[in-house]
């Protein structure tokens, strides 16, 4: 008898990606067959994925971009695509189907709401994205990333939390290093998977006014756009600090675990592992996420005492400064702020999800 198949369904941008890798490296360990159902976008993320791991392109769209000519072709593209869909499940009928959210899950789950397969969606966010909604009242069950979900009226969630990947988990809880004496202090930046203009804008003027000895003893690792990357790097060198600034950093959790402050967007997926790794964090959510949805993801962590928040629309280099001079000078707060992360962590959502994964597919 062969091994189960779980189809993975993921859109394009890392905060779908990440988790939907973190569930497929524990269905992979427990001895299912894993496919990747996604886009070209997506499978620039899927790098990071097991080799095991079958990759499936589909052809998808969205109705909110493009023009006018991608507008009225999107449907006809989404339906060649649960078209393919139906046709692979045909082929090789998957025991369950799970969104992880983006477009280029509507095939896969409209193929299996058609043929009666096992589903399920996780929603990373606080707030439910256009495509999960979508499916939200049409599936088995809804695992949550972030607690509490906004969710459609009369449907209900399970919290799992959101799952990080093993590389995350090899430094889940790796002891804080507060900034004690005369040593580098490191400092990470990033943007989500795109990388955010506004970090690059506002994060090297804020450290270009820290005091002298503090800049001194700085390392900054920074995740910015192509595009942004010779300006930033050239802010950080006029002010004389130590920076690595690149689009896209393939070892975060290193990072992450070295760091003794994060400036982050507030990305479902980044705090996930910000929390299990445990780091105090100044978080800037984007002001354009669907729904707000990253100021609902922050919520928990500046309530606990982990984050300061920072709302872009208010956002001045000035209050930037503030925040990591006192950070960075307080090894008691920085350290109570890591501690704060870490209560907040939930590194078993991959395990979680895993069991909701087993329910829905007897």
């Amino acid at each position: 008898m062969s091994a189960p198949l779980a189809l993975i369904a993921a859109g394009g941008t890392g905060g779908h990606m990440f988790p939907a890798q973190a569930l497929a490296e524990m269905l992979l360990a427990q001895g299912w067959r894993v496919r990747l159902s996604t886009d070209d976008r997506g499978a620039r993320y899927a790098g990071g994925f097991p080799e095991a791991v079958e990759r499936q392109i589909v052809t998808s769209a969205t109705t909110a971009r493009g023009g006018a000519a991608g507008k009225a072709a999107a449907p006809f593209k989404i339906a060649a695509g649960v078209l393919s869909a139906r046709a692979a499940f045909r082929r090789d009928r998957p025991a369950v189907v799970i969104g992880f959210g983006g477009y280029p899950t509507i095939p896969a789950l409209s193929a299996a709401y058609s043929m009666g397969l096992p589903r399920m969606i996780h929603e990373q966010n606080g707030v439910m994205g256009r495509v999960n909604r979508l499916f939200a009242s049409r599936v088995h069950r809804i695992a949550c990333g972030t607690w509490p979900t906004d969710l459609p009226d009369g449907l209900s969630g399970i919290h799992t939390g959101n799952p990080v990947r093993a590389s995350v988990l090899d430094q889940a809880a790796t002891p804080y290093a507060a900034p004690l004496g005369e040593g580098p202090l490191h400092l990470l930046v990033i943007g989500g998977s795109q990388g955010a203009r506004v970090l690059s804008d506002m994060v090297p003027a804020a450290v270009a006014a820290l005091p002298g000895d503090l800049r001194a003893r700085l390392r900054v690792s920074h995740q910015a756009r192509a595009e942004d990357g010779g300006r930033v790097t050239q802010a950080y060198a006029q002010a004389g600090i130590a920076a690595e600034v690149q689009p896209f950093f393939t070892d975060v959790p290193d990072r992450l675990a070295q760091a003794q402050l994060v400036v982050s967007r507030s990305g479902a997926s980044s705090l996930a592992d910000i929390t299990v790794i445990g780091r105090p964090a100044i978080l800037i959510p984007f002001a354009a996420a669907t729904g707000d949805h990253q100021t609902a993801n922050a919520q928990a962590l500046a309530e606990a005492g982990a984050a300061h928040v920072h709302p872009e629309s208010v956002l001045d280099a000035d209050s930037l400064t503030r925040d990591i001079r006192a950070i960075l000078t307080d090894p008691a707060q920085a350290t109570a702020m890591a501690q704060a992360a870490l209560s907040l962590a939930r590194p078993d959502a991959a395990r979680r999800l895993y069991d909701l994964v087993k329910e829905i597919a007897r």
